[in-house]
């Protein structure tokens, strides 16, 4: 284990490009140039790194506190299943003891420890994939498809699951234990979310539930000249219907563009059958990612970056808007009931 001081726990403002070359050249017995190349990412920190040979990596450094070990390696085993089964994507890379977590050990100025964990990846390069003809959609569908019978080759026991109750609840112990909500709007936020709970739990009932990416949107779909769709970024795998993989994918919502979401379920059931009844649980699960960004902006509030790219957030006017936004996505939820 590598020890580093001086990092106040959880501060990635702390965690200086030395830091960072010294900590992954220790892990996995690298000779690292000085190169480095912070990435945009707000609740993780990743960077790319060079070494001497010209290899090119990106190093991941995982807020402290979000995930657990276990949880970690288990974002780390879906990709490798993923990858045993011959689908696109980057695996992270085993240190010379055969991990692929590794942990730095930091001193606070309080005299308290604080893990950071990271993990290394090989870089991957890719351009941004635009779907417009049908068999684009048709690839997107697939690739979904495809991922899935990876997921269901085992459970993921660490992970959140991806139902209302354990989401939109955890989502609003965070707000209200960090008073993050403007004190204007408490009430009036935290009973909306109430009701949205309320309507959108029953839709669940019965519904299977397997590993799902989590945030399968195009965003983190890469095209690549030899080998096609790359997808990335597991790091919010969860276990959820599958519904949750296709509906990011989608130009707007299900209803609104009724081509895209049928050739999507078309390309996903060249591999594996479709419930068509998870089809209702669209519009809540939008609702549920719209209260968890809340909670994952909230945890990174008093980042200095994020501070200066978000000077409105948490202001009065910042929670009118969301509040007013929750209310519309309730009809949406109310018209899925």
């Amino acid at each position: 284990m590598n020890s580093i001081q001086d990092i106040k726990p959880g501060d990635f403002d702390h965690l200086t490009p030395k830091l960072v070359l010294h900590a992954v050249e220790g892990a996995f017995g690298l000779n690292l140039t000085g190169n480095i190349t912070q990435y945009n990412s707000y609740i993780n920190r990743v960077y790319e790194l060079h070494d001497e040979d010209g290899r090119i990596y990106m190093a991941k450094f995982y807020r402290p506190g979000r995930w657990s070990e276990e949880a970690i390696l288990e974002e780390h085993s879906f990709i490798r299943d993923c990858v045993e089964m011959e689908i696109p994507t980057v695996a992270p890379l085993a240190d010379p003891d055969g991990h692929t977590l590794s942990v730095v050990e930091v001193l606070s100025d309080s005299e308290n420890l604080q893990d950071f964990y990271f993990a290394l990846f090989p870089k991957r390069g890719g351009r941004n994939f635009d779907a417009e003809s049908e068999e684009d959609w048709l690839r997107l569908g697939a690739l979904a498809g495809r991922m899935h019978t990876a997921a269901r080759k085992r459970e993921a026991v660490e992970r959140q699951y991806c139902l209302p109750g354990p989401v939109i609840g955890t989502c609003v112990q965070e707000l209200e234990e960090d008073e993050a909500v403007h004190p204007e709007h408490q009430q009036e936020f935290f009973d909306l979310a109430g009701e949205i709970l309320r309507h959108i739990e029953p839709l669940f009932e019965g519904i299977l539930l397997q590993r799902v990416h989590g945030d399968c949107h195009r965003g983190n779909i890469l095209e690549r000249p030899e080998e096609g769709l790359l997808l990335i970024d597991f790091d919010d795998m969860m276990t959820g219907p599958a519904v949750q993989d296709l509906w990011l994918l989608l130009p707007e919502r299900a209803d609104e563009c009724p081509r895209e979401f049928n050739l999507v379920v078309e390309g996903y059931e060249h591999f594996l059958p479709f419930d068509y009844s998870q089809k209702k649980l669209i519009e809540p699960l939008r609702a549920m990612r719209m209260l968890y960004y809340l909670a994952w902006s909230a945890r990174q509030r008093n980042d200095r970056r994020f501070r200066t790219e978000h000077p409105h957030w948490g202001s009065s006017a910042f929670w009118s808007k969301e509040i007013e936004d929750l209310r519309e996505q309730l009809m949406y939820c109310i018209a899925s009931e």
